[in-house]
């Protein structure tokens, strides 16, 4: 028992400290934006980071903030699955609630589908697919997050191992809760659309 949550602790904490990397705050600061927590809708992540009418800015925040997820799974795997598990678990907490910015961060979404990536590709591929199909009908970034963390959970199961299947299962109420705004938005019809600019949060 103690031994596996050994296992699971040192993973957690490098998953963590690679998915606390606030990359939208780093990269719109370098650009000479300022603050993004005070744009749009001040989350870190590379939506609102697109409210700032800057699309590559947006595409290198979302690429990072998968691949951190990414690398986070991949470096514990050589020690083994459960290492693995750990450290993505990690890398979303991370990015939800770094320490650097008073556990603050971002809803989590692209760090999801990264560590999605790293546990099994076709996981993640599921939850891309889901996520481009739902945002080109609908033009909604929160919508087609909600729908893909939950699709690429479902899928998880048959496709990867239990444990990887389980944590990705339990990662879609916290990205929905991450998301509760957004929902009461949706359901109000006041939530922005992808490409639309927001003002900033008042």
């Amino acid at each position: 028992m103690v031994s596996t949550l050994i296992l699971l602790l040192a993973p957690f904490l490098l998953g963590y400290l690679l998915g606390s990397i606030p990359f939208g705050l780093l990269l719109t600061r370098a650009a000479g934006l300022g603050d993004i927590r005070k744009v749009g809708s001040g989350n870190i992540g590379a939506t609102n980071v697109l409210r700032t009418g800057h699309k590559g800015l947006a595409a290198a925040t979302l690429l990072l903030d998968a691949l951190k997820g990414v690398a986070a799974v991949l470096i514990a795997d050589q020690v083994g699955q459960l290492a693995a598990v750990g450290a993505a678990a990690g890398a979303v907490i991370g990015h939800m609630f770094p320490v650097w910015l008073s556990f603050k961060g971002g809803k989590g979404m692209a760090t999801t589908i990264g560590v999605m990536w790293g546990l099994a590709w076709p996981v993640g591929a599921i939850a891309c697919a889901t996520w481009l199909l739902v945002a080109a009908l609908f033009r909604y970034s929160s919508l087609a997050s909600l729908l893909a963390a939950a699709a690429a959970a479902i899928a998880a199961w048959p496709l990867t191992d239990p444990r990887a299947a389980l944590l990705l299962t339990l990662l879609v109420p916290l990205v929905w809760l991450r998301h509760h705004e957004n929902i009461a938005r949706l359901l109000k019809g006041t939530e922005t659309k992808i490409g639309e600019r927001a003002k900033a949060p008042g």
